[in-house]
């Protein structure tokens, strides 16, 4: 691959050495760009850290108050020693961001996680040109293909509407950070009251910190469980223990939301009464549509179904090859 290297995979991550800063470091380095603050991507430790504004308040709690954070706007250019660096939207879950760098017109995209549907939570994924592309691959096979979110909110309601006329408690489990804040936002708050757990509950607050609109949510603990009303919807992490959540309430339904549920024989094993195929993440013709929009002569494609990917991809005459950033990562809820 003929391509001037503006960054290198090395032990602590992607490096741009010339620019003298890491991208979503797995170690501590002096100078941390993160594209999200899902904890694959911002790790604490970093003596200085840059981010988009939007993602200010999820990243603090992440890493922390006090962290050495600096903050730009979405396209906002700014220089580190000669390389021209801009954060896009990359429509994952709010302040995620593709980092563009630039050094004497090679132009590389580091797209961190993705999706192309647009969604009341964040901003929506922008195309941008480039010489290298470097893609996630989480979902990369064809075997994935999102229906509209609209349909799946359409789904969910329409369940937790069901669950109330029975007068039982409707609890949905999905990642606390992102996943659980697109679910309630596409929550009909007039079937009846929703709790979050409270690691959700504090994200919920950055969210609407941030200026996000989402429905109002009551958070849920020992004091609350045996007051629950029947009908009413909890949304929890998949570590939650449901149990301790709902108290001496013995009447409930459970569901669990996540890309893998489009896998049937994922659906038919988890413990759950419902799997609800929602995912903040590129399908699989998503992947494909970022791929040529970004009209990249190199691609490298990092985690999830990468060789299967990247192979696809060079049947179709693209120079693309595999980069494995997250040797260790275990994938989304």
């Amino acid at each position: 691959m003929n391509f001037i290297p503006l960054v290198r995979l090395t032990d602590k991550g992607l490096f741009c050495e010339i620019g003298g800063f890491y991208i979503d470091p797995n170690k501590s380095v002096d100078k941390a760009l993160i594209t999200h603050a899902h904890s694959d991507h911002a790790r604490p430790g970093s003596k200085s850290y840059l981010t988009v504004k939007p993602g200010e308040s999820l990243l603090k709690q992440r890493l922390g108050q006090n962290i050495n954070l600096q903050t730009v706007n979405y396209s906002e250019p700014l220089y580190m020693n000669g390389v021209k660096v801009s954060f896009h939207p990359a429509g994952h879950i709010l302040g995620s961001s593709q980092i563009r760098i630039e050094y004497y017109g090679e132009v590389w995209v580091i797209s961190g996680d993705y999706k192309l549907e647009k969604d009341l939570t964040c901003e929506m994924f922008e195309p941008i040109k480039c010489n290298t592309f470097i893609t996630e691959s989480t979902f990369g096979l064809p075997i994935f293909k999102w229906l509209s979110q609209n349909l799946i909110f359409k789904e969910i309601n329409s369940w937790w509407r069901c669950n109330k006329e029975l007068n039982i408690i409707s609890i949905i489990l999905g990642y606390s950070i992102g996943k659980a804040q697109r679910i309630i936002s596409g929550l009909d708050s007039t079937i009846g009251t929703i709790y979050a757990h409270p690691s959700i509950e504090v994200i919920n607050q950055c969210y609407r910190i941030a200026g996000i609109k989402i429905p109002e949510t009551q958070i849920i603990n020992e004091h609350v469980s045996n007051d629950l009303l029947p009908g009413s919807l909890i949304i929890a992490p998949p570590s939650a223990d449901i149990y301790e959540m709902i108290g001496k309430h013995t009447n409930f339904s459970s569901a669990f939301a996540s890309g893998w549920m489009q896998i049937r024989k994922n659906r038919k094993r988890i413990s759950f009464d419902r799997g609800f195929t929602l995912s903040d993440h590129a399908d699989w013709e998503g992947l494909l549509q970022a791929a040529k929009e970004s009209q990249a002569a190199n691609i490298l494609v990092t985690h999830g179904y990468s060789s299967q990917l990247a192979k696809w991809l060079r049947e179709k005459r693209l120079n693309a090859s595999v980069l494995e950033i997250f040797p260790n990562r275990t994938g989304e809820y």
